[in-house]
């Protein structure tokens, strides 16, 4: 049941969501791998992109197999964001994205992220100028609106339509709620009834099961996935077999194994050995989550480890414990902090 975005025919309407220092390259090449249906960048500083910031351009960094594969943008200034789009679309990204979610205080406050949606006609004149600036398509990723009294998605939603925007990703949550509180599933449903653009659902999906009965409740077109994939990295070709009528296994621990052994080798395409220690000890804690023997093992992560004695000791680990891991962690409230 292949489901169409855009130009785009995916095989599946499970998709990774961007996220906040954790979608670079290597992770979403690693989720790409795991059947991801496409994958987006962590957002991306248009001003960086303007000053030409290394640190930034290293962001925009992606491999071909990665596709389909978009890069995510933020900013306040509709110049940049247009110089930001064709930088994009020079680089040979698949297509733009422009965040509008992010309810950092340090992004709100110079009147990015969140923030540009309290006001849709201005936005909209934004938008325009970037579809017209490019030949490929650019989205949004917004969310509900932002506060409970201000739940504006659907007009956001309607301007966006006007500037030629491709499709729009709504998070269920308030601007104010942050990462708080329940996705308003009931919410992008009323929303994607009304829409005159595809509509992709985001928040809480924290298992298979929820990523399928979201798709069929509400109607949404695909939906993102992004903390469930740090805690279980096999949810969406879990989640395209449950969409298709088929069942699936747990992973056996070998699969884990393979895991630890791609990432490695990911990670040293764009890392330094100690560099890639650093990076990959978060995802191990986050995967490791269930596991028997878990929290030691997570003692030993984040000690000073050599790289070597690392990986080894994760291969180990999840390789001797994987069969006995208990998923009912997977429904539990995670990283609330949010990550973009």
């Amino acid at each position: 049941m292949a489901v169409v975005l855009g130009p785009f025919k995916l095989d599946h309407p499970f998709i990774l969501a961007p996220m906040a220092g954790i979608t670079n390259s290597p992770f979403r090449r690693l989720m790409r791998g795991l059947n991801s249906s496409m994958v987006v960048s962590e957002l991306v500083s248009a001003n960086g992109i303007e000053y030409g910031g290394p640190k930034t351009l290293e962001l925009l960094r992606f491999k071909d197999d990665e596709r389909t594969v978009g890069l995510q943008i933020f900013g306040e200034v509709p110049e940049f964001l247009v110089k930001a789009c064709q930088h994009v679309e020079r680089l040979g990204a698949d297509f733009v994205d422009l965040n509008l979610g992010c309810p950092v205080p340090k992004v709100v406050k110079k009147g990015a992220g969140s923030a540009m949606c309290r006001n849709p006609s201005e936005l909209g004149k934004t938008l325009k100028m970037m579809v017209e600036s490019v030949k490929i398509p650019v989205t949004i990723k917004i969310r509900t609106g932002w506060d409970e009294s201000t739940k504006n998605a659907l007009a956001v939603v309607e301007a966006a339509a006007d500037a030629g925007v491709r499709w729009v990703a709504i998070h269920g949550r308030t601007r104010a709620q942050g990462y708080s509180g329940l996705a308003d599933w009931d919410f992008i449903g009323d929303v994607k009834a009304k829409s005159p653009l595809p509509i992709i659902g985001n928040g809480d999906i924290t298992t298979p099961e929820v990523a399928v009965q979201k798709m069929k409740t509400y109607g949404v077109d695909a939906v993102m996935i992004g903390r469930g994939a740090l805690r279980n990295p096999f949810i969406f070709e879990q989640a395209y077999a449950l969409w298709e009528g088929r069942s699936f296994t747990k992973p056996e621990p070998q699969r884990y194994v393979d895991l630890m052994d791609r990432q490695r080798a990911f990670l040293s395409e764009d890392y330094n050995e100690r560099s890639a220690v650093i990076h990959v000890r978060k995802f191990l804690a986050w995967y490791s989550a269930g596991f028997p023997g878990s929290a030691e093992f997570r003692k030993k992560v984040f000690s000073e480890i050599q790289p070597e004695e690392l990986w080894t000791e994760a291969r180990k680990f999840f390789g001797a414990t994987a069969s006995l891991r208990d998923y009912k962690f997977m429904a539990e409230p995670f990283l609330m902090g949010g990550h973009g």
